[in-house]
């Protein structure tokens, strides 16, 4: 187990590099930051050129990705147009967005994959038909229509929860916002959980433990379950990264000054340091995510080992 958790490490190296270079010289594809800067101003000549020349932006790209990098290990990610150090930044916005991803990511493990065993052994009956013909609406429904529409319901017209999030991002007050970030996640783990559970349960272990006359709890549970869930823990897996990252609009509908909201801006003012700060701790987390999920799997399924 040791040396696999090593050689995964190891393996991550490149993909981290690789990963980050690519953003890197797309946020730089995009235009002339200091341009951005000034918005609709044309900026002096001079003025212009100090700016890059401090900022390092005169300097070749794979330049200003090699100090980038010298940066990260030293832990500085740069500095934003505004001034303030990005790591700053990052304290700020990454605890409101772990939060809300935490929240999200409680709907989705428990909401769908109950709703998914409910699917998966009432195959074929009026639950499952419900459960798949539901999953199906959410689905077909984009994010920002679930979240303006539940936000108006629930936030304006019943007053049963914050129709925007104050700051400091409660837990209470993240309860709705979680539910229209989880709500397409929720729908495949569902519908992923459902197919599994019904493909499993056709399995010979099953059919020996019920033959063998355990109850009927510990074979869904202690047999069916657990070798039904690893691939459901390998979309949660991926799909926890996607969470903080992807919580774009949903933070925007409920003003959530998280993640979304300044990668928005960075994007909008062609922040590179910004950008590729807050991208960087994202990919940290999708491999190290990932990594968990390989371990989980020998948890889950003991034929599995790792050499």
């Amino acid at each position: 187990m040791g040396r696999y958790v090593i050689r995964r490490l190891l393996q991550m190296i490149p993909v981290f590099i690789g990963t980050t270079f690519i953003i890197f010289a797309m946020v730089h594809a995009l235009g002339d930051p200091v341009a951005a800067f000034f918005g609709d101003k044309a900026p002096d000549p001079a003025a212009a050129a100090q700016i890059r020349q401090q900022l390092g932006l005169d300097n070749p790209l794979i330049v200003q990705y090699g100090n980038y990098m010298k940066g990260i290990f030293s832990g500085n990610l740069g500095t934003a147009f505004n001034g303030q150090p990005v790591t700053d930044l990052l304290k700020i916005a990454y605890p409101t967005t772990l939060k809300l991803a935490l929240v999200a990511f409680t709907f989705e493990v428990i909401i769908g994959i109950g709703l998914g065993v409910l699917s998966g052994m009432r195959r074929g009956r009026l639950a499952d038909t419900g459960v798949m013909m539901m999953t199906l609406i959410v689905i077909s429904i984009p994010t920002f229509v679930i979240g303006y529409v539940l936000q108006y319901l629930f936030g304006v017209k019943w007053g049963l929860a914050d129709a925007t999030v104050p700051p400091g991002a409660p837990f209470q007050s993240l309860l709705l916002p979680g539910i229209v970030l989880a709500s397409v996640s929720l729908a495949y783990v569902a519908r992923l959980t459902r197919t599994t559970i019904a493909e499993n349960s056709k399995a010979d272990y099953v059919r020996t433990a019920v033959a063998k006359g355990l109850p009927r709890r510990r074979v869904v549970t202690h047999h069916l379950l657990r070798n039904s869930l690893i691939p459901v823990i390998t979309f949660l897996g991926t799909d926890l990264g996607a969470l903080m990252g992807g919580a774009l609009v949903t933070e925007r509908i409920f003003n959530i000054h998280g993640v979304g909201y300044y990668l928005y801006q960075g994007i909008v003012h062609q922040d590179t340091s910004t950008v590729v700060g807050f991208v960087t701790v994202l990919v940290i987390v999708f491999l190290l995510a990932n990594l968990l999920v390989d371990l989980l799997y020998a948890v889950l399924d003991p034929r599995i080992r790792y050499a």
